[in-house]
């Protein structure tokens, strides 16, 4: 393995190891990822002693600032585009109410054992004895070999103990794609009302996380199959399962959502984007209805779930700001291009689309090309060909109208200056007859027009402008 440490930062670690009489390893997510030739910038090392100590000498030999957590036993510094954390080697036992260790010190191997995936128990000797010597005590490297997460441990203690490595396990197996043993599976889903004693930001770290992987189903599926999703987020687990009515069912809506979250994932890397993906049909559960004569219909689908989304963003600790507009927004409207494909596309149509959706408009196109899940190849190509329609008409009308994020060319101050009003109901009904006149296309999206169209529809009122 000695190849593969080429890095200086290893030849002063081990010169500072040798002056200093004291044994350390890389251990971890640096060595995982040195076999699957993934970049990594965090390498941790695992000191034989005081692991702060050892740190400060490192500072010193490099010039470099250590940070230091007492708290937590550990150190780290900066060195150019890498960051070292230092720990002392500690063995680790728990309480049940707790994912916090009660700690120790310990040797390598009560380190390695500690740790969550035989893949992340690897570690390689910095020591001048046995310098690049991989030590393996638990078959990380034939894991790493078949694509498997596995527990050091009896799956069952390693997740009951620290019930937050549930979520690691899919999260690798997803980042990875990687399949979780079967022991460990069958561990999840025993421990699974464990996850309640862990912070809803830490599980929602790891959602993101497996959210931003090149294919999330993989986790999605493990989370559902193992009874994690309906704790952690119920409402997409209810998208389960096809009612069936006089021989007539609906398309199954979780593993609907997740095709359409794997299709958004090969457009673009915006979690938010992925979000609306996840997010688009939630509310379909509360609004299913079964028609005699029609089918199944989900009528205002979009509406309830732009109402749910404020409610899940806290609940799973999401940030309540613009980024969840921003989700809100798009589950609003993304059936709005649907509808736009499947019918003849007006001029006014397209003005209300942009209107509504502003600078978000190329965001929600994305969304809705892949809500077509059809595997249909008729159905599919003809939804692609509408599609490529409403977007040329969408640019057509953009470039001639300029009606993205939109501000009228009459604000209610002037109206009111106008015809001397004070703020009230004869403003609103002028406001929203120009907005009204314009995304019809009656007058075009200018000053002098929209004024003149306001004097009209103000005579209408019984309003007369007020002279100076």
């Amino acid at each position: 393995m000695q190849q593969h440490l080429k890095h200086p930062i290893f030849k002063i670690l081990a010169e500072t190891a040798e002056q200093t009489k004291t044994e350390i390893y890389v251990i971890g997510g640096f060595v995982r990822d040195l076999y699957l030739e993934r970049p990594s910038k965090d390498i941790d090392i695992v000191v034989l002693g005081n692991g702060i100590e050892f740190a400060e000498k490192v500072g010193q030999k490099l010039k470099s600032n250590v940070a230091i957590f007492k708290s937590f036993g550990t150190a780290m510094l900066k060195y150019h585009d890498l960051e070292i954390e230092f720990v002392g080697a500690r063995k680790e036992s728990y309480r049940s109410n707790s994912r916090k260790p009660i700690v120790e010190n310990g040797t390598l191997q009560d380190d390695q054992l500690r740790r969550d995936f035989t893949i992340n128990a690897l570690a390689i000797s910095l020591n001048k004895q046995n310098y690049g010597e991989v030590i393996d005590p638990f078959e990380g490297l034939a894991d790493l070999q078949n694509k498997t997460i596995r527990t050091p441990l009896d799956p069952i203690i390693t997740f009951s103990d620290d019930p937050l490595r549930m979520m690691r396990a899919i999260r690798f197996a997803t980042q990875l794609h990687f399949n979780i043993d079967q022991a460990a599976i069958e561990a999840i889903s025993s421990q699974k009302e464990r996850i309640h004693i862990v912070s809803k930001e830490r599980i929602t770290d790891e959602l993101n996380k497996i959210i931003l992987a090149p294919k999330p189903s993989i986790g999605f599926n493990y989370l559902f199959d193992t009874g994690l999703l309906k704790l952690i987020f119920p409402q997409m687990a209810n998208l389960y399962g096809v009612e069936i009515i006089n021989g007539r069912g609906h398309k199954d809506n979780f593993y609907h959502t997740l095709q359409v979250l794997d299709n958004i994932c090969q457009t673009s890397e915006d979690l938010w984007l992925r979000w609306a993906a996840i997010l688009h049909d939630i509310a379909k559960p509360a609004t299913k209805r079964y028609e005699e004569g029609h089918g199944w219909t989900f009528h205002g689908h979009e509406d309830k779930g732009a109402r749910m989304v404020p409610q899940i963003f806290a609940q799973l600790k999401l940030p309540l700001n613009d980024k969840m507009k921003f989700v809100q927004k798009l589950v609003l409207l993304h059936l709005r291009p649907i509808v736009l494909a499947q019918e003849k596309i007006t001029d006014s149509a397209v003005r209300r689309l942009l209107f509504e959706a502003g600078e978000e408009i190329e965001s929600l196109m994305l969304l809705c090309n892949a809500d077509v899940t059809t595997k249909n190849e008729y159905k599919l190509k003809k939804y692609r060909n509408n599609f490529e329609l409403v977007k040329q008409k969408l640019k057509d009308v953009e470039e001639r109208d300029q009606l993205r994020n939109w501000q009228p060319p009459i604000t209610g101050n002037d109206i009111m200056q106008t015809f001397g009003l004070a703020a009230g109901k004869e403003v609103g009904i002028l406001k929203n007859a120009i907005r009204e006149a314009i995304l019809e296309g009656d007058i075009t999206n200018n000053y002098e027009e929209a004024f003149t169209f306001m004097l009209q529809k103000a005579k209408e009122l019984g309003l007369e402008p007020v002279t100076s």
